[in-house]
């Protein structure tokens, strides 16, 4: 059972895996920028799975930023990360071991977390496990292959490549959209609610990050209470 359900896992992460791959070339060139070594900048995004924090890292370490400065970035950037555990700890057996909960904590991201809430019944932890066996390398290849390749791949390709993020979230959400169909008007609501804080300038003393928080606390509590979803019983 358990290796089924990693099998299953590793299978559906593919895709996700791919787009980590071309989007974190993105990523390397720029720990290159902030003067990273290709070990420094594969260690860091070993242990740090968030494309935002990591842009936001590179930044503040090319700008000698206190550490004291990237910890609060960090923590408002990634915050999200902890609504994402909130709502994936309700899908989870209750007696599930606190060692398989760390874990499955370590490998939430914004497309896993997509994959594991659309599952139905319980998440099993093996499931997680196969999706992560197959993003966090391409994550951290892609990095590697982006500093290495700083000055050598051009422009329009490294564009070209950036835009495989919405291909991986459309990867990760369209199968789900197909078995309930309500998800499809309320992706299209987030998206112009997040263009509409992008774009309105009485919303510029508001970080991105927070912006992230605000949308997904007000569109997710406004989805469960509106369209709640019967939980079934595996």
């Amino acid at each position: 059972m358990h290796g089924q359900m990693y099998l299953k896992g590793m299978k559906e992460g593919i895709p996700v895996a791919l787009g980590y791959f071309f989007v974190s070339i993105t990523i390397g060139i720029a720990a290159r920028l902030a003067d990273l070594t290709p070990m420094q900048a594969a260690v860091m995004s070993l242990t740090n799975l968030t494309s935002a924090g990591q842009f936001a890292s590179f930044t503040l370490i090319a700008s000698g930023a206190s550490f004291v400065e990237m910890a609060i970035s960090q923590a408002v950037i990634n915050l999200r990360y902890c609504l994402m555990s909130c709502a994936l700890s309700q899908k989870i057996d209750h007696e599930l071991p606190m060692g398989h909960r760390l874990c499955m904590a370590f490998g939430i991201t914004d497309e896993i977390f997509g994959l594991c809430i659309s599952q139905k019944g319980k998440l099993e932890p093996w499931y997680m496990y196969g999706v992560m066996s197959v993003a966090i390398p391409g994550w951290v290849a892609g990095t590697v292959l982006g500093i290495l390749s700083t000055g050598v791949l051009p422009q329009p390709l490294l564009n070209a490549m950036s835009m495989a993020l919405y291909g991986m979230f459309i990867a990760v959400f369209v199968p789900a959209a197909r078995d309930n169909r309500i998800l499809v008007p309320i992706i299209g609501i987030a998206m112009a609610a997040s263009a509409a804080f992008q774009l309105l300038p009485m919303f510029d003393f508001i970080s991105s990050g927070m912006k992230i928080i605000i949308l997904t606390l007000v569109i997710s509590m406004a989805a469960a209470l509106l369209f709640p979803i019967q939980e079934e019983e595996s």
